[in-house]
């Protein structure tokens, strides 16, 4: 593992199967009466958001407090960033308090890239999203996700998603969710299609490692996953297409289009949904969707990046059991 985690596109192949491997370990300890590991004792992590969140801040929350880190959970409302102190001193402020890993979600591209090589701050940096650019650990909770449905909980130990073809569907102009997922889901060997209207796929899509289409009902036969990807409307300065009911007829999910799928097929959306636009109540609810399981998945990902960052690289259990004994 390198000493940041800025972006999926920096991860090997091994890295990712390292991370969802040691994820898998992770996981048993939610099944455990007492949900907590030492192995992080000691250490700060400080999770520096300066973006309205829900599921990535407490998630990445539960996975530092299982891992018995001391939290400190900052964000920019209420503290001095909005009397304009700028990222640089913030960053020095933290360094001062003595912190060992940022979590840190902007709303600017490249900052997070930023205060990891500025020298401002010694401490492992971990994205949790930038601007429209990557949030890495929304991917590999994706794939992780994955490679349970598909390959299985046990038989995907030391496995990629080779030869799994992978759809994702909708706002990609303004998803970092969809530049990662394109980025490691290549790296892990599955086949990416990008489904969109032509408005919203970025300028220089074509050099992406994935297809693209603009028709729908043609890639949902062929397709092991299809995700869905809200339409970021707080991102949007212009129309981008007619109306909401001509979007939802062309790229929304309902129960006909799940029923084209392969039986195995699952559905999959990084949230918050809009029901009704991209995907309907029947589908969202039904169990073939895997939004909540990504969500208990979320923060079994991030307890392992943590580790693999400020722990070791040593099995995670197998370290924390000896660090019990001791």
């Amino acid at each position: 593992m390198q000493r940041h985690l800025i972006s999926a596109a920096d991860l090997t192949r091994d890295d990712a199967v390292l991370i969802l491997d040691t994820a898998e370990e992770m996981a048993r300890v939610a099944d455990r009466p007492i949900k907590k590991l030492p192995t992080l004792r000691g250490r700060t992590v400080v999770n520096l958001f300066f973006e309205d969140s829900t599921r990535t801040r407490i998630s990445f929350e539960a996975a530092e407090k299982r891992l018995s880190a001391d939290v400190i959970n900052f964000t920019a409302k209420g503290s001095s960033v909005s009397k304009g102190e700028s990222l640089k001193d913030t960053a020095q402020t933290l360094e001062a308090m003595g912190v060992d890993a940022v979590v840190i979600r902007h709303g600017a591209s490249g900052a997070p890239y930023r205060l990891a090589t500025s020298g401002w701050i010694d401490a492992h940096v971990i994205n949790a999203g930038d601007g429209t650019h990557q949030h890495p650990t929304q991917a590999l909770l994706d794939a992780f996700t994955m490679r349970r449905r598909l390959v299985g909980r046990d038989a995907g130990i030391g496995q990629d998603l080779s030869g799994r073809r992978i759809t994702v569907v909708g706002d990609v102009l303004h998803s970092r969710v969809a530049r990662s997922n394109v980025d490691l889901l290549h790296t892990l060997g599955a086949e990416v299609t990008l489904v969109a209207p032509p408005t919203l796929l970025p300028v220089g899509v074509d050099t992406w490692p994935c297809e693209v289409s603009y028709d729908l009902d043609s890639t949902l036969t062929k397709s092991d996953a299809v995700m869905m990807l809200r339409v970021q409307r707080e991102r949007m300065n212009a129309a981008f297409f007619p109306t909401e009911r001509e979007y939802s007829r062309r790229y929304g999910l309902d129960g006909d289009r799940m029923a084209r799928m392969p039986e195995h097929a699952i559905v999959m959306h990084p949230g918050p949904m809009v029901r009704g636009m991209e995907i309907t109540a029947e589908v969202a609810d039904s169990d073939r969707c895997t939004v909540i399981e990504q969500v208990t998945n979320g923060v079994s990902i991030r307890m392992a990046v943590l580790y693999l960052l400020l722990g070791g690289n040593e099995p995670a259990v197998t370290h924390a059991r000896t660090t019990e004994e001791k």
